[in-house]
């Protein structure tokens, strides 16, 4: 179980780092990333997604790091 904790933080992570340049990409990315790391530790992967989704586009609007 350790290491699928560790395995969603970094694809987490990853997606996070992976902003995207519209907000529609920011979404799908970290929506793709919620998802994942949803499914990796058997979570409900639909609200990962909506998780990593609004997560991405908030960190991306307020942190400056994307386009």
């Amino acid at each position: 179980m350790r290491i699928s904790k560790l395995l969603f933080v970094a694809t987490a992570c990853a997606g996070l780092a992976a902003c995207g340049d519209t907000v529609g990409e920011q979404a799908l990315l970290g929506g793709g990333a919620g998802a994942v790391g949803a499914a990796v530790v058997s979570a409900d992967p639909l609200l990962g997604a909506v998780v990593g989704a609004a997560g991405n586009v908030l960190y991306c609007k307020t942190q400056n790091t994307c386009r």
